[in-house]
Formats: C-alpha cells, structure tokens, sequence
C-alpha cells in the first residue's frame, strides 16, 4: 500500500528539496518559463499553484507566507503585482507542463514548465538589461 506516499522524494533530503523547489518557484517567476525535468516540473506545479492563490488574497499575512517560501523579495513583488492581478479571475490552473523531449546526456525526460497567459518578453529580462547596461557603460 502506498499511504503517506504524498510527494516524490527525488533523491534529495528534506532541506535540499525544499530549497530546490524554493529556487525553481523564484525563477519560473521571473522568466515565467523554465526547462526542467519532468518529476521536478511535476512536484513544482502545486508548489507554484498555492504561491499564486496567496498572489490574489494580497494581503499581508499571504505577502509573509509567500517570502518565508520563495528566497528573493524582488520575486515576492512580481508575484503580488503583476502575477496576481492577472489571475484573479482564473479559478486555478495558472501553469501547465509541457514534454519536451528527451535530455542527451541521459535520457532524463525534460519538461517546459509554463504561466498560462505568460508575457514572451519576461524570458531573459534581467539578461539583456544588464547586458544593454555593460554596453552602455563600455561606450
């Protein structure tokens, strides 16, 4: 029987589960799509669902529960102004996973791990404003 059986383990302890999740959760809030595994992408799905249940409450106890999980504050502010607003009408279902083929080195099943109604222009954000700011810097 397969009681208490709620998660998967992933080969990982508690605590680097915990951050694993916690640093996946901040990035796919930032760039809203990421590639990774396929268990992973699928153990993500309900962490990401509840931080964007918190998103819509706003309120300042969801503002603290959803900092205590994700690491960076400037990831708690996008989920609270921007992700949150543009779901509040969705009744949940906020992401989806996608297959994405095979890995090479191993033949790991990788997955695409998606927002629903995602901005394409948040992919790589961060990347091309610094690398716009070092060429301006240069010249």
């Amino acid at each position: 029987m397969r009681h208490a059986r709620g998660y998967r383990r992933l080969n990982r302890t508690h605590e680097h589960r915990k951050a694993l999740f916690s640093n996946m959760a901040g990035s796919l809030i930032e760039h809203e799509q990421i590639k990774t595994t396929l268990p992973k992408a699928k153990e993500l799905r309900p962490i990401i669902e509840k931080l964007i249940t918190l998103a819509k409450r706003g309120d300042l106890h969801a503002r603290r529960q959803a900092a205590s999980q994700l690491k960076q504050d400037q990831y708690v502010a996008k989920l609270f102004e921007i992700l949150g607003p543009r779901y509040k009408e969705r009744q949940g279902g906020y992401v989806r996973v996608l297959k994405a083929g095979f890995r090479y080195g191993d033949m790991a099943p990788m997955a695409i791990i998606e927002f629903v109604d995602r901005d394409p222009a948040a992919k790589g954000k961060a990347d091309k404003a610094r690398v716009e700011a070092e060429e301006a810097a240069e010249g």
